[in-house]
């Protein structure tokens, strides 16, 4: 099995989470955020992809915040891609989507129904790579990631940053919830697991154990 990686997002102060992972002919997305940043970053949101929507054969979403999320809509209206995920306890966000665009000043975003909602132990596959959903609510309620168990790979979202962990004081957010989050959905999965979170390096689910501040053993303890 062959699989590309490519990340179409943004960095540093410009955010926009977008993964296309390619597996023989098909293609994915995982996340299609917004950008944002400075006025002059957040104008990179009125580009075009840098692949043709019509390639792309579903969009699965990690979360439901704009940077996640708000380039979905206009994304499916265009090209008829199927949307599955995140888990439908992230709902009130999708509806907030307008609001929230006019609010912090980016292009319209759009509300949107997911083709599929995802839950704990769902799969999602693209060409021969399958994907397993792990729920993982704290930064939202509804966070689900996507564990790839062959090659050893998570993509987690806002869940767990190399160094770091999601905010929570979003609403609905809940920092107990999302540090067991960690703790007994993720690192279960072993030490090797290495992740790309939606922003930021990657890092491996064992350098986090060791060393993270908010979720290593000697923090709070082995799982």
């Amino acid at each position: 099995m062959t699989v590309t990686l490519q990340f179409i997002g943004g960095a540093d102060s410009v955010t926009g989470s977008k993964y296309l992972v390619r597996s023989g002919t098909q293609s994915l997305l995982v996340d299609c955020g917004l950008f944002q940043g400075f006025k002059q970053l957040r104008l990179r949101n009125w580009d075009p992809l840098p692949v043709k929507p019509d390639s792309i054969d579903a969009v699965i979403l990690t979360h439901a915040h704009l940077d996640h999320a708000g380039g979905t809509a206009e994304l499916a209206r265009r090209s008829g891609v199927p949307i599955e995920g995140p888990q439908q306890d992230d709902q009130f966000w999708i509806e907030q989507m307008p609001a929230q665009a006019r609010m912090f000043g980016f292009p319209p975003s759009e509300r949107f129904t997911p083709d599929r909602w995802l839950h704990q132990d769902d799969r999602v596959t693209v060409g021969e790579l399958e994907l397993q959903v792990r729920h993982c609510p704290g930064h939202t309620p509804g966070h689900v990631v996507f564990f790839e168990p062959e090659s050893r790979f998570a993509f987690v979202g806002d869940v767990l940053f190399a160094g770091s962990i999601g905010r929570t004081d979003f609403p609905r957010g809940n920092h107990a919830q999302l540090i067991a989050s960690i703790r007994h959905n993720l690192f279960p999965l072993g030490d090797d697991v290495g992740f790309l979170p939606g922003h930021g390096p990657t890092s491996t689910f064992g350098a986090e154990r060791r060393s993270n501040p908010f979720v290593a053993d000697s923090v709070v303890g082995r799982a």
